[in-house]
């Protein structure tokens, strides 16, 4: 066996994963502890009462917009105290995709942007629109399922426990870390590397390959945009965007079908890899079978947010 490429291919992801997942924690709780999250939570407290959610609710989406982590962390203790069923659990982690996806947002930008110019604030643009309409659904599916709650306080939930000062905050945040940390290591390291050396055998190359031969369906693009759709299936999305970057200096397809091909091929071949990225780390914060549940409800409502958009904008420009 290769140890370097051990370290490179396994351990040192690993290790990155478990860093990010507890500086995320502990970033998480002093954002708490330091009530920076109040102005969140005004802007959620109106939404979460519509969507018949929680407090609980309003104060992970809040805290969503630093730390996902963190977010998740809160949902996950509540569901265990018994404060919210597996239902309200569903939908308050369906309802942090917004702030989620604002927390990546710049870093989806300025990848974008040097590869496709100004057609990356429309691609980006429609993503985060996606985004806001999954907000929008969640908001109309509580209203619709979730029977109605009394008046609540959203910022009040993250004041919870008398936080004060910079040495309370960071000693919550080291209780809470020690108490994530065996749960972290136990779950989330077999996990991935089950999921790791599901990939080495080419697993999730071969289900990509497949996807990416069968395309024929996507007659109704350009063939040369479909070209960007099998290269974002069967590599990384940067694959996807050299190939666009590449097409579009060349003046052999114009923006409205690179974006066309990078929204498909972001339909096509995220699920595959949000599962083998997300598991690990859902499954550290929640119990597995619960993790895969929120990942396929999280991947089909995503989906459904992006195809809308894509649908929306090929007509508009159709």
């Amino acid at each position: 066996m290769d140890l370097d490429l051990l370290w490179k291919a396994l351990v040192w992801p690993l290790l990155r994963l478990i860093l990010a997942i507890s500086f995320g924690l502990i970033v998480g709780n002093l954002i708490e502890a330091l009530n920076w999250t109040r102005a969140m939570a005004r802007l959620a407290a109106p939404l979460i009462h519509m969507a018949r959610l929680k407090d609980i609710a309003g104060a992970s989406f809040s805290m969503a917009f630093f730390s996902g982590a963190a977010a998740n962390t809160m949902l996950a203790e509540a569901y265990e105290k018994g404060e919210m069923n597996r239902r309200e659990l569903l939908l308050a982690n369906l309802f942090n995709a917004l702030p989620t996806y604002l927390l990546h947002l710049p870093t989806v930008y300025f990848l974008t942007l040097p590869y496709i110019g100004s057609a990356a604030g429309t691609y980006v643009g429609l993503s985060l629109a996606a985004a806001a309409l999954r907000t929008v659904f969640i908001i109309v599916l509580g209203r619709l399922s979730l029977p109605p709650i009394p008046e609540g306080c959203v910022v009040c939930r993250l004041e919870e426990g008398g936080f004060k000062g910079f040495g309370h905050a960071f000693s919550l945040a080291l209780k809470r870390f020690r108490r994530r940390l065996p749960k972290i290591l136990y779950i989330t390291v077999p996990v991935y590397v089950a999921f790791h050396y599901a990939q080495v055998h080419g697993l999730f190359a071969r289900l990509e390959n497949y996807l990416a031969v069968e395309a024929s369906w996507l007659s109704w693009l350009p063939p040369k945009a479909v070209s960007i759709v099998v290269f974002q299936m069967a590599s990384e999305f940067t694959a996807g965007l050299a190939a666009a970057g590449a097409l579009l200096q060349a003046g052999s397809l114009p923006a409205r079908d690179i974006v066309l091909a990078l929204l498909v091929g972001n339909i096509l071949s995220s699920p595959m890899r949000a599962f083998r990225h997300q598991f690990p780390y859902y499954a550290g914060i929640f119990p597995p079978a619960l993790a895969l549940r929120l990942i396929v409800h999280n991947q089909l409502l995503r989906v459904g947010g992006m195809v809308a958009v894509t649908a929306a904008y090929w007509l508009w420009t159709h």
